[in-house]
Formats: structure tokens, C-alpha cells, sequence
């Protein structure tokens, strides 16, 4: 992508580039969760969440370092490929998952595998019990038909894994994460705040908040219990995107005007305003959503929150208005409420990261039954991207036809929904051995009061 002559050499470069995240986000959680001990499974596959968070936030740091570069996004993106080389070599050293090699009847390399994961006292049990259940599945895949869609949602335990699993990956996505990283300078222009540079920095802020959350993840998930975290998490989700949408409709609502006499002096006028009938009713919003040509808002020079001037949106405009000592704005107006949207921005990502951003992983990671588990991995993996592709798409045409504040409040009432689908859906598997998820759902009825300690499954057989 970096030595791309034309846009068809980018985009072949950036589908590569897709199916290699693609694969790494499916296959990563499911080898930490495979070759990890049970009590320590949660917080390994969460420390796989804070390396992404926190390479994300390296990269916005690395970006902003190349912005005054020459051929700045040639260094953007070629400078990504020094990770991934070092990455290759270092899987080199990496063994089997122990299951795999179960399952492939290498026996000897699994138990070497699983004596160094394991204490000494521990090694037998897990050895019995991984065999036990590879044994049966190994039986019931030659007793069978291949795997095709019909049999994976005839199979209970399978079917209820997969409804916990994509459910979890669909709600991670559609109440706004991504749109809020990929998205969070605009976000940050639309609170108020005109200089590019300005919203890349406090954007950084959004993503160390993320990279944060990721490390509480790791100390809680064990601890708190998968189920309860992400209830908590949702929770605040909620809470904050109630805050943006307040925040966003009270800046919409108290828009500054566009005066006339502001615009009279600049000769690149709107011509939507020129034209209009009722020019004493446009404000900045008014003039923002003016389509053809688009117009920008020129602020006031002293108080940005006077009447100023709507302008065509070009480079012309942005010159004359910002040689003028004035604020340039063409995503978002000057509000006095723009504190409150970073405020609310930063509660969504603490309350998000530690529990949504790492919960649907680590249960993707752990809830399917051995056999089967490849294959609910990927239609997992599968689930989120194409979630993600959805939800990113739309963000800013759903902010041009419905407006920033009621694009937040959807995503508000979709947390709410996540709620109820965790409380009936998503089982709890904190300190379950992978060999009894299943048994777990095979027999487990909906468990409302997800706060109580439930009964090993081993009890109860």
C-alpha cells in the first residue's frame, strides 16, 4: 500500500491487509484460550484486546508524528509492516495448541505442551479430561455426516454457543465502537472543535482511554466474571451515549446564527443562503446541511459563538476565513457544550473497553465445543466484521439525514437491547475448563440472576 501508484493498487494492498486481521482476529483469542489454564484464560485473551488497544493508540502516535513528512500516509502505512515481520519470526517459536494436537493424535507433543501450562498436581486431571473429550468427538464426527449449517443448529450445545458468541459480536458493533475509533476526530469537529490537528490530539486521548480499559480488563475479567462485566459495561454505555445525545442535541438546538452582514464580506457566499426566502432563520447547522455546493461556517472572530458567516466549502473559503482570525467549521458548529461530548466520549470508552471490547472475544474463545470450533470461531469473526463494515458505513450518512444526536441515541437504544440479549443468552464460564462449556450449555436453563455463584458443571455429572 505504501509504494501504491494508483487508488486499484491501494485497495488490492488494503484487501490483503483485510483478510490477514480477518484471520489473526479469529485464530489469536483461539489459541490464547487453548493453550492457556483455566484460571487465567480470561485475563490472556483480555491482554490480547489491551496489545490491539494499545497498538491503536501507537499508531495514532506514529501518524500524528507523520504529518508534516513528506509522502505523509506512505510512511502511515509502510512503517505498519515492520510489526508484522517481526511478528512472523517470532510464531516461529510458538507451539501447538494442545487440543489441536489432540485432536490430530499427537498425543506425546500435547501432554509436553500441557505439562509446562500446568502445575504438576494439575497435569493429569487436564490430560484426562482433554482426552475425554476429544475421544468424543472424535467418535461423534465418524458417526456422522460432515458439519453443514443444518447440523451446527441442531446441535444444542452448538446452537446456543453461536447465539451467545455473534450475538455478543453483533452488540460489540452496533452500539458504536468502531464508528467512535475510526471516527473520533470528526466526532471531536462535530463537538465544536475546527482544527484538524486539534481533534487528532484529543482523539489520542480517546484511544489511551481504550488501551486503559483493556488493562482493567485483564485484572477483572477472572474476577468479576464475563457475564456481569459486560452487563456493567452496557450499563455505562448507555449512560454515556445519553450524555452525547443530550450534548449533541443542546449544540444543534443553540447553533450560532448566520448573519448577512457577516457573510456580505466574503465573495464566496453560500448560494443556498443567497437564494433562501428566510435567510434570518439559518444558523451554522442550516448552513452546514447545505448540499449544492456544500457551504462551510465562518465564526465570529471574537466570540465564536456570534453570528458568522456561511460559506462555499473550499479551499478559497477556509484561507480568507482563517487569514480573518477566524475558526473554519464544515462538520461540526462552535458550541459551549463541547467539553460535555469529549466528557461523554471518554465515560463511553472507560465503560466500554473493560467489558464489551473484551468480553465478546474471550466468550467467541471458550464456548464452542471442540469440533466444532473452528468453524463458530470464524462465522464469529465473520459476524463482527461484517457488523463493523455496516456500522462504520453509515455513521456519517446516518449523521448528514438524521443528525449526530439521534445517530447516538440509536446506538443507545441498542445497548439497551444488549442488556436483556446478555442477561437470557450469555452464559457465564469464569473458571469453567473448556471440556465442561459444553455440558454447561447443553443443560443450562436461562439464568436471570447472573450474580449468584453457579455450581461447577462437574458437580453435577
Amino acid at each position: 500500500m505504501a509504494a501504491a501508484t494508483n487508488p486499484a493498487i491501494l485497495i488490492v494492498g488494503r484487501v490483503f491487509v483485510g483478510l490477514g486481521v480477518g484471520m489473526a482476529s479469529m485464530a489469536s483469542p483461539l489459541y490464547i484460550s487453548e493453550a492457556s489454564p483455566t484460571r487465567v484464560r480470561g485475563a490472556l485473551v483480555s491482554l490480547n484486546s489491551f496489545l490491539i488497544t494499545g497498538g491503536q493508540f501507537l499508531s495514532y502516535l506514529i501518524n500524528l508524528a507523520f504529518t508534516k513528512a513528506p509522502g505523509t500516509w506512505r510512511w502511515m502505512l509502510g512503517v505498519a509492516a515492520v510489526p508484522a515481520i517481526v511478528q512472523i519470526i517470532l510464531m516461529f517459536s510458538l507451539p501447538e495448541s494442545p487440543r489441536w494436537l489432540y485432536r490430530k493424535g499427537r498425543y506425546e507433543e500435547g501432554q509436553a505442551i500441557l505439562k509446562k501450562i500446568y502445575p504438576p498436581e494439575d497435569v493429569e486431571g487436564e490430560i484426562q479430561a482433554l482426552k475425554e473429550s476429544v475421544d468424543l468427538e472424535i467418535k461423534e464426527s465418524e458417526s456422522s455426516e460432515k458439519i453443514n449449517m443444518m447440523k451446527l443448529l441442531k446441535t444444542t450445545a452448538v446452537r446456543r454457543g453461536l447465539y451467545a458468541g455473534m450475538g455478543l459480536q453483533i452488540f460489540q458493533q452496533f452500539v458504536g465502537i468502531n464508528t467512535v475509533m475510526y471516527y473520533s476526530p470528526t466526532i471531536v469537529q462535530l463537538a465544536g472543535f475546527a482544527s484538524n490537528r486539534t481533534a487528532l490530539l484529543l482523539s489520542l486521548i480517546t484511544s489511551g482511554l481504550n488501551a486503559f480499559g483493556s488493562i482493567l480488563s485483564i485484572y477483572f475479567i477472572d474476577k468479576t466474571g464475563r457475564k456481569k462485566l459486560a452487563l456493567i459495561s452496557l450499563s455505562g454505555v448507555v449512560v454515556a451515549l445519553a450524555l452525547l445525545t443530550v450534548t449533541f442535541r443542546e449544540s444543534e438546538i443553540h447553533s450560532p446564527m448566520v448573519s448577512a452582514i457577516e457573510t456580505s464580506h466574503f465573495n464566496t457566499t453560500c448560494p443556498d443562503f443567497t437564494s433562501t426566502v428566510d435567510p434570518g432563520r439559518w444558523t451554522c447547522m442550516t448552513c452546514l446541511k447545505a448540499s449544492s455546493p456544500s457551504c462551510g461556517f465562518c465564526a465570529a472572530p471574537n466570540d465564536k459563538l456570534l453570528p458568522g458567516a456561511c460559506l462555499i466549502s473550499n479551499d478559497t473559503s477556509k484561507d480568507i476565513c482563517g487569514n480573518d482570525h477566524r475558526s473554519w467549521y464544515t462538520r461540526g458548529c462552535p458550541s459551549k457544550f463541547g467539553w460535555a461530548a469529549l466528557i461523554g466520549l471518554a465515560l463511553y470508552i472507560i465503560f466500554f473497553s473493560p467489558g464489551m471490547g473484551t468480553v465478546p472475544w474471550v466468550v467467541n474463545s471458550e464456548i464452542y465445543p471442540l469440533r466444532y470450533r473452528g468453524v463458530c470461531g470464524g462465522m464469529a469473526s465473520t459476524t463482527v466484521w461484517v457488523s463493523n463494515l455496516i456500522v462504520s458505513q453509515s455513521f456519517l450518512s446516518l449523521t448528514q439525514a438524521i443528525g449526530t444526536a439521534w445517530t447516538f441515541m440509536m446506538f443507545g437504544i441498542v445497548a439497551i437491547v444488549g442488556i436483556f440479549f446478555v442477561i437470557i443468552f450469555v452464559p457465564e464460564t469464569k473458571g469453567v475448563p473448556m471440556e465442561e462449556v459444553e455440558k454447561m450449555l447443553e443443560q443450562r436453563s436461562v439464568q436471570f440472576k447472573f450474580w449468584q455463584k453457579r455450581n461447577s458443571v462437574s458437580e453435577k455429572y
